[in-house]
């Protein structure tokens, strides 16, 4: 991990843990990610959503040093970083918790914990690499502590245990490396009601303890239950930033499908046809940063609205106009 800049917050100004500046990404001719703006602050639960192909994994991939985007920059504690790989984003305190969870089923759930990190015996012993296996069994309890699920003994075989239990293990062995934020891609989506119920308890758990962490996932009822704030990807671009207690299920499903996103553009029409010269719409026919919508939801820089509009820094809209309602 290389620093390039440190950004200097105003004062009393909160700094995200970690946050992306205009990062795009392509495969050949399939563009991933256009432009995507993303800030993740201490202590809170986001979700991100977006239908399949979205670019939802190509963030957090992203996000956790496996893929390096085109262009754009990522700032960690207000500093621009740069992962050439993923053990870069590790050495940070960015871990990721994957869907198929990386845990060796043969292994015992301390091993699985230490997996790539194991810890020495002190003395001439460490000089061959000697084990410390009481040591990591008891650090390895901790960590599990700390998500308020049982396991019952450390030394059980990890593909022994249930899916829950497994998911609990992968998510404290993030925990207890990942000092910074932790992110999830679909941990919910192999295990049953129950189960993804307990999944729920463990961010929770995590998320008090100052952690934030980032979900990816298509359980929208759990998104919406459990995320302080949801952002919406839609062909690459973010075009929504919901937060729950003022948005439905039902209004993220909307911007998911970009029927909320074809309304907007509706009534951006019917404005831009009746503004006024003194609403400072722009020739190019642009809607200012962070104009709200529907039901607490903004549409971020860069979101496409209609052939090829985007949103400007200073555009306003005319007397103080809000679509309202025609964002749902």
């Amino acid at each position: 991990m290389s620093a390039l800049e440190v950004s200097t917050p105003v004062a009393g100004e909160r700094v995200p843990v970690i946050a992306t500046r205009g990062i795009t990404k392509h495969f050949g001719s399939v563009q991933a990610l256009r432009g995507v703006d993303l800030e993740v602050y201490g202590g809170e639960v986001l979700g991100l959503v977006g239908d399949n192909g979205a670019g939802k994994s190509t963030l957090v991939n992203i996000l956790s040093g496996s893929f390096q985007p085109n262009s754009g920059s990522m700032f960690v504690d207000g500093k621009q970083v740069t992962f050439a790989s993923s053990l870069e984003a590790r050495r940070a305190g960015i871990e990721t918790v994957y869907q198929d969870l990386s845990l060796a089923p043969d292994l015992s759930v301390w091993a699985n914990i230490f997996l790539g990190r194991e810890q020495t015996v002190k003395g001439p012993l460490r000089l061959v690499g000697w084990l410390d296996r009481k040591a990591m069994a008891r650090d390895a309890e901790a960590d599990l502590e700390r998500t308020r699920i049982r396991i019952g003994s450390v030394k059980a075989l990890a593909g022994r245990l249930s899916g829950g239990q497994r998911q609990a293990i992968a998510v404290g062995r993030a925990v207890a490396w990942g000092s910074k934020v932790l992110l999830m891609d679909e941990p919910t989506a192999a295990l049953g009601v129950e189960q993804q119920a307990k999944v729920g308890e463990l961010v929770r758990s995590v998320s008090d303890q100052g952690v934030p962490v980032l979900l990816i996932s298509h359980n929208l009822p759990q998104v919406h239950a459990l995320c302080d704030r949801v952002v919406v990807l839609f062909q690459g671009r973010v075009v929504a930033n919901l937060r729950p207690a003022e948005s439905s299920v039902d209004d993220i499903v909307s911007w998911i499908t970009g029927a909320s996103l074809a309304a907007t553009t509706a009534a951006f029409g019917a404005l831009s046809r009746g503004a006024s010269h003194d609403g400072e719409l722009s020739h190019d026919g642009e809607l200012s940063h962070g104009s709200e919508l529907s039901h607490g939801s903004e549409l971020s820089h860069g979101s496409e609205l209609s052939h090829g509009s985007e949103l400007s820094h200073g555009s306003e809209l005319s007397h103080g106009s809000d679509p309202g309602h025609d964002g749902d």
